[in-house]
């Protein structure tokens, strides 16, 4: 329903003498006319009378810094997602990755639109960004972009960047090491043409050189062009998993050095069909290679396990009988500290099937499609999942009594956000004009037991402000767009209002004051700088650490770390997985708690070497860690 708010007279210059000619006045329109804007106060409070039941840490809180960072990125959208709204794989939105891209020991941010020049920002420390896209050559205004990743393809010590697209040709970016990046795609055979979305770099053979995993979505659009040149999507887009001539499989590429690449999926046999838009690496079996986890947003995700650097074997059953339907998100973590890798998935297009009001935001989807669109005999989670690691290859489904269940949700980042030693959870959550307000999830570890809602605790909403909304479009009811199912009832100009709301996000220390802090890629409108204040309030300690590659990759990717600090042991996987459409190159933070020392630090290399640190390990720093060349087998 549109709801007229107002209608506003703007004044004009006229020549002296001159009659005054005012101009239309100009209608503002909110769609939805109700946004949820009056639930967030009853939310809140409901969530502050839980603190009192939490063990862990929550008396801190988030501010957004936008104007203080200086960054005045806004996400753009294409039109598909706008004034010619359809249900279409564009609502998806972008990443936001980061990188140290010159070197400098400050890590940089890079977010993408779909419309307009994606933006780099480097960090100037303090908090404080700079816009060097242009010296960087990194704009991409000419495509519609889609995801980001960082990693070191060829171990020269600095981040290269690959950027997917919708049907525009993927880029492969190389770095000069003082952060001016050169377009290498087409040399080194990466520039497909197609649906592509999320991106991992990951060693699948381990030869030491980063091999690269695109998904790839399936045809969603047409071949008419609309504004900034975008495909125009076709009607029913989520019925495409229906139409096999719409299937494009997903393309793994071996790295074979000197910045050249090869698809080898049908030789190592993984060829997903799935209807994909991201994935993660993990070594889940323990045998030293990573094998792939694949979402699928249209079905049943899979699991490929990686026998010996040659082929990969589709095992999900086996390890996961039940998934969910519509998985967007994908994050690996140690959630109870046990050792063993646990597994955490968002499912934002079983939520979609049916409007709910916030009572049942907590509960899994009804489900509300026909047998025909879910393609019969379907035995799947609606809703997010989690994974608990049982130890021997058994997982266990937990998501409901973990409270990990969430509304609208899309990707997730992970991070120690109080520094208790137990990792937190970030979840993107929303679908903008023409729905309804959706809140961003933040779900704080409660010492390994249980995720407790925290969005309202640490302030993370309501949004600055308070505000839900913001300008979607412009009409003219006059004119061009008088047929305009919005133009009812209206003349002249008007601007439609929609909700906000939030695709991506990535947590890590951009101030260097020795917290976490959330920075997020917002579809339509500008993204929010979220900085923690928990240096300030609480006495914790940490430590964060680099790894420098040597017989492994660079980036040191697939590699597995522990830190021991008495009694208490935290692992975290080396994947770069940052949040949705994104992968970062930046050091693994560690919450210590009131820890005084971190008595060592294991390394499980992806060379296949255990590395253990006992010196030189500085509380509340940096440390970088250097691979060692591996023991010699005794004779």
């Amino acid at each position: 329903m549109v709801t007229l708010l107002a209608s506003l007279a703007v004044g004009a210059l006229v020549a002296p003498g001159a009659e005054a000619q005012a101009p239309p006045p100009r209608s503002i329109l909110l769609v939805p006319g109700d946004t949820g804007e009056t639930d967030l106060d009853a939310r809140r409070e409901a969530q502050l009378a839980t603190l009192a039941d939490l063990e862990t840490f929550a008396f801190f809180r988030f501010v957004d810094k936008i104007a203080e960072s200086g960054i005045t990125f806004r996400h753009q959208i294409v039109d598909d997602a706008g004034k010619d709204y359809k249900m279409v794989h564009y609502d998806h939105g972008n990443g936001v990755s980061v990188a140290d891209v010159d070197g400098d020991g400050r890590y940089d941010l890079y977010f993408l639109t779909q419309v307009g020049e994606n933006e780099l920002w480097r960090n100037l420390g303090g908090g404080r960004f700079k816009n060097v896209t242009e010296e960087a050559g990194v704009g991409v205004a000419d495509r519609i972009s889609v995801a980001a990743s960082f990693a070191d393809i060829d171990n020269d010590g600095d981040p290269d960047l690959f950027v997917s697209t919708v049907k525009m040709g993927n880029l492969l970016f190389q770095n000069d090491g003082k952060g001016r990046f050169m377009d290498i795609s087409k040399r080194a055979g990466v520039a497909y043409v197609g649906h592509s979305s999320g991106a991992v770099f990951f060693d699948y053979d381990r030869d030491g050189l980063l091999d690269l995993f695109v998904t790839n979505v399936g045809t969603y659009t047409t071949e008419r062009r609309g504004r900034a040149g975008y495909f125009i999507g076709v009607d029913q887009a989520f019925s495409g998993h229906l139409f096999r001539e719409r299937t494009e499989t997903s393309i793994l590429y071996r790295n074979l050095g000197d910045n050249r690449f090869a698809e080898v999926s049908k030789e190592t046999g993984l060829v997903d069909s799935s209807w994909s838009g991201d994935a993660s690496s993990v070594d889940l079996d323990g045998d030293g290679f990573q094998d792939l986890y694949v979402l699928n947003m249209q079905g049943d995700d899979h699991f490929y396990r990686n026998i010996e650097g040659k082929r990969f074997e589709e095992t999900g059953r086996k390890f996961f009988p039940k998934t969910p339907w519509g998985a967007m998100g994908i994050k690996f973590l140690d959630f109870d500290n046990d050792g063993l890798l646990d597994l955490m998935l968002t499912d934002m297009h079983s939520d979609m099937s049916e409007l709910i009001g916030i009572e049942r935001e907590k509960l899994k989807s009804r489900m509300q499609w026909t047998d025909q669109h879910l393609q019969g005999g379907v035995d799947n989670v609606f809703g997010n999942a989690f994974y608990r690691n049982m130890g021997d290859g058994r997982f266990e489904e937990v998501s409901d009594t973990m409270g990990a269940e969430n509304y609208w949700p899309w990707g997730l980042s992970s991070g120690d956000l109080n520094a208790d030693g137990f990792e937190d959870v970030f979840v993107t959550a929303s679908m903008n004009y023409p729905f309804r307000y959706g809140v961003n999830s933040l779900l704080l570890n409660d010492m390994g037991k249980r995720f407790i809602d925290s969005e309202f605790i640490l302030e993370v909403e309501p949004r600055k402000g308070g505000r839900v909304e913001v300008d979607w479009f412009d009409l003219d009811c006059s004119g061009e767009d008088r047929e305009h199912r919005h133009c009812e009832g209206h003349e002249g100009p008007a601007t439609v209002r929609g909700t906000l709301g939030t695709r991506s996000s990535v947590i890590f220390d951009l101030d260097q004051d020795g917290d976490l802090d959330i920075v997020t890629n917002d579809f339509g409108s500008a993204p929010m700088i979220l900085v923690s204040d928990l240096a300030e309030q609480a006495d914790h300690r940490f430590v964060q650490i680099k790894l420098e590659g040597r017989q492994s990759n660079r980036d040191g990717l697939g590699a597995l770390v522990r830190v021991v600090a008495g009694q208490r042991v935290v692992t975290k996987p080396h994947d770069g997985k940052s949040g949705y459409l994104s992968q970062s190159s930046m050091p693994l933070f560690f919450g210590l708690g009131a820890a005084e020392k971190v008595d060592r630090i294991e390394v499980d290399w992806p060379s296949g070497g255990r590395q253990v640190v006992t010196e030189d390990i500085e509380l509340d720093g940096l440390v970088v860690i250097k691979e060692e060349p591996a023991a010699p087998a005794p004779e």
